[in-house]
């Protein structure tokens, strides 16, 4: 019954990606999104063999792309035995079930991919039980996909009831399972209040950023721990919470999830007891890859989903990382094609973040190679030292 789960015993599955170019979204950005979506489908476990791009007003609302491009696909994919289609958006239930027919493979939307790669990476029992929950509230409006053999039945007096009744059935259940899951999440999100109302005085500062920008690695590096960190997406899902001491300044550190531009609403919803982590805060550390060509539209993800939980005019530190892997590729004089990110060398992009985040500090870092730490230490010590005086003016305490 359930659509979790798709590909995490895939090993190297095949598949192609199909994205639509519409509204404002230039060539250089679908291309970009659909990087992003063979990373994604990497992490998942399958091997992308084939790129459809096609531009369009909007998406078609019957099949996503238009019957001319469908049947090039249907062509490809059968002359090619792929057996997975991923999309790069979310399909409405009749969308997917179009598709299906004429491709007669498995589609997977962008937000089923983002859930079966939460769904298999999901180590707690707060984690599973956002992301099952997630699963349900995406699998409900699709029920009817998974009743395909139903098609084959031709109507009439005995035909429609038995259907229907399953159907139902399934509905009832999924229902009565999500809330059980909500109820579940309660329990547990009372539980982690508990847990952050007894850690005391210490300052609260959360590590947030896009997907796979290194959060965990500098974690690793400032609390001398071992949080799980690989170059995939979504390596971490729960939050984890270290007690870090700068020179003689004890604060507590969280590494949360990555954002991901179109998460899927579900995972915002169920994943509020993670978000708690961060509207708790005090200090935000905002890390940001330097090296990744669109690193300033990933900032922008972040932001627009900060100021969704209310976050985002919290005291901020934005660490650009990464600047070991930076290309810094200088254009001739006479070279009058448009500048692009790496066109401007490090000292140059910090000045103009400098003056662009105004009352946030900057510093650039490479967390691997451990370059400009100390940097990072003092600025971090400064904005906590900061916070606790102004929170406890009379408290004696050793700075």
């Amino acid at each position: 019954m359930g659509q979790g789960h798709v590909l995490v015993d895939a090993v190297d599955e095949r598949c192609i990606l199909v994205g639509v170019i519409s509204g404002s979204t230039t060539e250089a950005q679908a291309e970009e999104y659909l990087d992003e979506l063979q990373f994604l489908a990497l992490t998942a476990g399958a091997i992308s063999e084939k790129r459809f791009v096609q531009k369009l007003q909007f998406p078609n609302p019957k099949t996503y792309v238009g019957s001319g491009k469908l049947e090039e696909i249907r062509k490809y994919v059968e002359s090619n035995a792929i057996d997975l289609v991923i999309i790069d958006d979310e399909l409405s239930p009749s969308q997917a079930r179009n598709i299906e027919k004429v491709l007669g493979v498995l589609i997977l939307d962008r937000n089923n991919l983002i859930l079966d790669i939460f769904a298999s990476r999901a180590r707690t029992a707060s984690a599973k039980t956002q992301v099952e929950l997630a699963q349900m509230q995406y699998l409900l409006p699709r029920l009817t996909n998974l009743w395909t053999h139903l098609d084959r039945q031709k109507g009439g007096i005995g035909m429609r009831g038995p259907g229907e009744t399953e159907i139902e059935t399934d509905r009832r259940i999924i229902q009565q399972k999500i809330a059980l899951l909500k109820a579940k999440l309660k329990t547990i999100d009372k539980q982690k209040k508990v847990q952050r109302g007894n850690r005391g005085q210490l300052v609260r500062v959360a590590l947030v950023g896009y997907t796979n920008v290194g959060k965990s690695t500098i974690m690793n590096m400032l609390s001398k721990s071992d949080v799980f960190a690989e170059n995939k997406l979504f390596a971490t899902l729960d939050t984890t919470v270290r007690k870090v001491v700068i020179e003689n300044l004890p604060f507590l550190l969280a590494d949360t999830v990555g954002f991901i531009r179109k998460l899927p609403h579900q995972l915002v919803d169920s994943f509020k007891s993670t978000l708690d982590e961060v509207r708790e805060s005090d200090l935000l550390v905002h890390v940001l890859d330097i090296s990744h060509a669109n690193f300033e539209d990933q900032y922008e993800v972040v932001k627009k989903t900060l100021a969704e939980i209310d976050t985002e005019d919290k005291p901020t530190v934005v660490v650009f990382n990464k600047i070991d892997a930076y290309d810094y590729v200088e254009k001739e004089e006479d070279d009058m094609t448009p500048m692009e990110s790496n066109n401007y060398s490090l000292e140059d992009l910090r000045k103009t973040w400098m003056n662009k985040l105004q009352d946030a500090n900057c510093v650039f870092i490479s967390a691997q190679n451990k370059e400009n730490i100390d940097e990072l230490k003092k600025v971090i010590y400064g904005e906590v030292k900061s916070i606790f005086q102004e929170r406890y003016p009379y408290h004696h305490f050793l700075y």
